[in-house]
């Protein structure tokens, strides 16, 4: 199973690549990681794919994923800021233990994509040119809320479309 995921970064949207380890599920905590000092959270969709494909054309991704789900990008914002200083790798402060929270599926008729930062076909569409997606396979898509930080002890919940469908409890 793969995770891409499209954030924006410095005003840039950025295809990146996590590790299965960055999954929450089933309405577990997030505990954030020992040493940070600024955890901050994107609101996402993420897309559950459906099936094989390989340069799929953006007017037929629709077939190509078959739920969406809401969820949360955690990034380590004291990593980054570091990370940009420093000329490095901003991957430790993108991909790291239970850094994407993944609410409940639904079908995807019933989400708000409005406020994405790249529409989901397109998102597919640039994925699949660079390797092959397959079933089982998340693609999660930051929305263009500017991202917050997170406090011990808050309970973040989806959004309007898919209120009961995210709970994310901080530790």
């Amino acid at each position: 199973m793969k995770i891409v995921g499209f954030t924006q970064i410095d005003g840039v949207t950025e295809m990146l690549l996590k590790s299965d380890s960055c999954l929450l599920v089933n309405r577990k905590p997030f505990f954030t990681p020992d040493g940070t000092t600024d955890i901050r959270m994107t609101p996402c969709v993420v897309l559950r794919v459906s099936r094989l494909g390989k340069s799929i054309d953006r007017r037929f991704a629709e077939r190509y994923y078959d739920a969406v789900a809401p969820g949360i990008d955690f990034v380590d914002q004291a990593q980054l800021d570091a990370a940009r200083q420093n000329g490095t790798s901003w991957t430790k402060a993108i991909d790291f233990d239970y850094s994407l929270a993944v609410g409940e599926w639904t079908d995807k008729e019933s989400m708000g994509a409005n406020d994405l930062v790249i529409g989901c076909a397109q998102a597919i569409e640039e994925v699949s040119r660079l390797m092959t997606i397959r079933q089982g396979d998340l693609i999660y898509i930051d929305s263009r809320i500017p991202a917050r930080s997170v406090k011990r002890d808050e309970v973040i919940e989806g959004p309007e479309w898919a209120k009961e469908q995210l709970y994310c409890k901080i530790k």
